[in-house]
């Protein structure tokens, strides 16, 4: 079985994952904070919004500073003739083997943000699962789809 392709993800990821943590925390924060005035308001107690604030505080720093690094650093895949490797994992890490007859099709994704780094995501879909690769560039996430498309034999009907 020869290896076509082994690769990590794009640098690039490490900061659009982090500011998208950041805008969903954001509006977490102001959730919390929003309790916080309604409770001063009503007199109500302010433990939930102080347990709130901690909580999301604590994500905040798991989600915007340490998990990013370790997703990239943890993820890989390898494209082989007949099956596709992707490992990944933050504590545990799972080790999944795609064979190419179970592929139906292959999907490129790409947010606004994803889009503005020139990043996109391939979804590999069987009948199980969705198993998706994010934070390719753009050149290798297209060169990957159809790769992937050639040796699972799935017809390209983006063209």
């Amino acid at each position: 079985m020869d290896r076509l392709l082994s690769k990590r993800l794009h640098r690039d990821y490490i900061t659009v994952y982090r500011i998208s943590s950041l805008i969903t925390h954001l509006v977490l924060y102001v959730i919390v904070i929003a309790y916080l005035t309604f409770a001063a308001w009503k007199h109500w107690t302010y433990i939930p919004g102080l347990i709130g604030l901690a909580a999301v505080s604590l994500s905040a720093v798991l989600f915007v500073w340490f998990f990013p690094e370790v997703k990239y650093r943890r993820f890989q895949y390898e494209l082989f003739d007949e099956e596709l490797e992707i490992k990944s994992g933050l504590i545990v890490i799972r080790n999944v083997l795609v064979p190419m007859v179970r592929v139906q099709h292959v999907e490129l994704e790409s947010g606004p943000l994803m889009r503005k780094y020139e990043l996109a995501s391939v979804a590999v879909v069987t009948a199980a699962t969705t198993h998706r690769i994010s934070g390719l560039k753009q050149s290798e996430a297209h060169f990957l789809k159809r790769r992937i498309g050639q040796l699972a034999k799935v017809d390209d009907q983006d063209d």
